[in-house]
């Protein structure tokens, strides 16, 4: 009698080892596919921020072309999704004989979404160019 009392504690013992292996081995699966989210979602961060920068660069290009014909290079365009923001202003210099010209300074500025929320991007860039 006293074997079988010993045998249903092992048993038991055993079960609440199998239970917690369980319990582990799923927070360890929760912890990966959590991780696994994370890293997916950074990389599409990453190229939607690059998308943004190269919609930058178009608006400063589009400012700087528009400058160039003489046109307000003040606006707003549509690039990819992305909303730019161009602004510009300028100054004339002479410098010795060579003048007067001007010389723009034009800022781009790329969003994609809206303010606060999880997918919102901003990107700026800015540039310098002169006409004679």
């Amino acid at each position: 009698m006293k074997s079988l009392s010993l045998l249903n504690n092992k048993a038991g013992f055993t079960l609440v080892q199998a239970i917690f292996i369980l319990v582990v081995l799923s927070l360890l699966g929760v912890v990966m596919m959590r991780m696994i989210g994370v890293q997916s979602s950074t990389s599409v961060f990453a190229l939607q921020g690059a998308r943004a920068y190269q919609a930058a660069r178009s608006g400063l290009e589009w400012g700087a072309a528009r400058a160039r014909a003489g046109n307000s290079c003040n606006g707003t365009v549509s690039v990819e999704n992305f909303n730019v923001d161009v602004t510009c202003s300028n100054q004339q210099f002479t410098e010795g004989s060579i003048g007067p010209y001007d010389v723009y300074r034009i800022r781009a500025t790329a969003t994609f979404g809206s303010y606060g929320s999880p997918d919102y991007i901003l990107r700026r860039a800015e540039m310098k160019v002169g006409f004679p």
